[in-house]
């Protein structure tokens, strides 16, 4: 029997592309132990971007300064700026004329109550929080409950084997540093993900793609949001 599994790090409310992976999934890792990187351009661990009036705009869980390699898991929110009420007024801002916002809005607010210490925490809330938008059911396992060791394609498989996953959805970002040799060894079918950003009624001009998924909840809504991450 085929186990399809996706694995990622547990990033902030995270965009479309990220969801439609998981659409396929049987069984998604969070690599919630991994080295937490900041301050790169690659950095979406704890920010996305939402559009505003002059265009893109990242929002950022601010979370306490800490030591180099420090892994994802022991991050830790900050407390000394509201960031969770800043983040709420940029969404309020920049969405209250959204024809959904009404019925998303709420379901933010309720979210950002959350009383998370931790970074993989309140990602991981964020991401299962989009699921439920999304009707995705995916099983999720933290990498950091698995016994895997090892490095890059060599963690990768061995992370696979543990949860008896048969084939690997990989996004295409990780094609550069890719090695079949491991997967072929352990008998790991490697597939990769084929996502063409859909277009969707957007506020403030011309579309931009690759925004949080909630741009596209608040333009269009729970049920509509479902069929068009499907119909991509």
């Amino acid at each position: 029997m085929s186990r399809t599994a996706v694995i990622h790090q547990p990033d902030f409310m995270p965009y479309l592309g990220f969801f439609d992976r998981l659409l396929r999934a049987d069984v998604f890792v969070l690599l919630d132990n991994a080295q937490y990187v900041n301050a790169t351009s690659r950095s979406w661990t704890n920010r996305d971007k939402i559009k505003t009036p002059q265009g893109e705009r990242w929002i950022t869980v601010s979370v306490n300064s800490a030591e180099r390699d420090t892994p994802i898991n022991r991050i830790e929110l900050s407390d000394k700026v509201d960031w969770r009420g800043n983040h709420l007024n940029l969404l309020q801002q920049n969405y209250r004329k959204a024809a959904f916002f009404a019925e998303i809005f709420p379901l933010l607010q309720a979210f950002y109550a959350r009383p998370d210490r931790l970074l993989a925490d309140f990602n991981r809330a964020s991401i299962e929080f989009l699921l439920g938008l999304f009707d995705i059911r995916v099983e999720i396992v933290l990498a950091s409950t698995l016994q895997a060791g090892g490095r890059s394609n060599e963690l990768l498989v061995e992370i696979l084997r543990e949860i008896g996953a048969t084939r690997y959805l990989s996004g295409v970002g990780a094609r550069a540093y890719f090695r079949p040799e491991p997967f072929e060894a352990a008998g790991i079918e490697v597939t990769w993900q084929d996502f063409a950003h859909p277009v969707y009624p957007q506020l403030h001009g011309d579309f931009i793609p690759f925004l949080s998924s909630i741009d596209l909840l608040f333009n269009c809504g729970i049920t509509r949001s479902r069929e068009i991450l499907r119909k991509h």
